[in-house]
This record gives structure tokens, sequence and C-alpha cells, in this order.
């Protein structure tokens, strides 16, 4: 048990400081065309737990069924305990900030239009999933690190239909959506 807690420890200060030297580094663009036909939501559940809001998205932007694609953090996960949404956690971080879960490994292999970061804390495993995420356009709120998105939305968490309208204001300005 005690072995567990300092090797967890030394995996959180490897992920650290992979996730520092990755920030400091310019990020590579994704090649795709202007407009939104996929987008990859990261949750943090243990904020904002009403994670089926997001496919609201398929009808606002005039998506394909399965163009949204949501994942869930929650900072202690149970196994027995049964989500509708794909769930990673702090356990599944690995040693250089590598993530080990099925479910972020599956959503990391696609390209997204646009990535939503739907979490207000720097927490560092919702901030790895995002940095290692294909995204063309990254949207989170102002209270993260601003390196890991390109707009900053300044509503409470809470308040998803405000985040949404002001989503939309982004990408007209943009020329995502019209």
């Amino acid at each position: 048990m005690f072995l567990k807690a300092i090797q967890a420890k030394l995996k959180e200060k490897s992920g650290i400081k992979f996730l520092k030297q990755e920030l400091g580094k310019p990020q590579t663009a994704v090649d795709r065309p202007n407009g939104i036909r996929s987008v990859g939501c990261i949750v943090d559940l243990d904020n904002f737990d009403t994670s089926e809001v997001f496919y609201e998205l398929l009808e606002d932007f005039s998506l394909r069924p399965n163009a949204v694609k949501i994942i869930g953090y929650k900072s202690l996960h149970d196994k027995n305990s049964p989500y509708a949404t794909p769930i990673f956690s702090d356990k599944d971080l690995g040693w250089n900030g590598q993530i080990a879960n099925s479910y972020a490994l599956e959503f990391l292999s696609r390209e997204y239009d646009l990535l939503l970061n739907y979490y207000n804390e720097n927490k560092l495993m919702p901030q790895l999933m995002s940095l290692k995420s294909k995204a063309r356009i990254r949207v989170g709120f102002e209270t993260v690190d601003h390196a890991l998105n390109d707009i900053m939305v300044m509503t409470p968490i809470s308040d998803f239909r405000k985040f949404k309208s002001e989503l939309h204001k982004y990408l007209r300005i943009l020329n995502e959506v019209k």
C-alpha cells in the first residue's frame, strides 16, 4: 500500500513534468477544412454531471448522429458503478504522461474540428487528455491554463446554455458556423 502511494505520486510528478514540457512546445495544427463536423468533449463529471446536454450540439451544428464524442473525468472512479458516459480517472495515469484507459485511448485516436474542454480547474488528467487530443479548435474556460485552449469562455460551469450561446457567438465570428 505504501509503495503504491509513492508510485502514484511519482507518476503524477512525471505527468506534470510531461505536461509542462509539451505546453512549452508549439502545438501542431490539425489540417481540416473550416466548418464543424466533429466535436469532442472532455467533461469534468465531478463538477458537471449532466454530460447528455452535449448531444444538443448535434442539432445546433446539424451534425451526424455519431459526430459528438464525449468522455468524462472522475477523480475517483468506481469500476462497479455504471456510467452512461465513458470515464477516465486519476488511476489511469501512467509514466511520462501516458494514459492507460481504453476509452481515453479511443477518444484520442480521433480527430475533431472542435474540442470542448468542459472543466474549470487545472487537473492533470483532463489537461493531459486535452493536450493529446487532435483538434483544430479548442474551447475551454478562462480559469484553466490558457495554452490548452484557443478560445476561453467566461461562464460558470453549471450554466451550459450560456456556454453554448458564447460558443456559437465565437464560432460565427470565426466563420465556422452560420
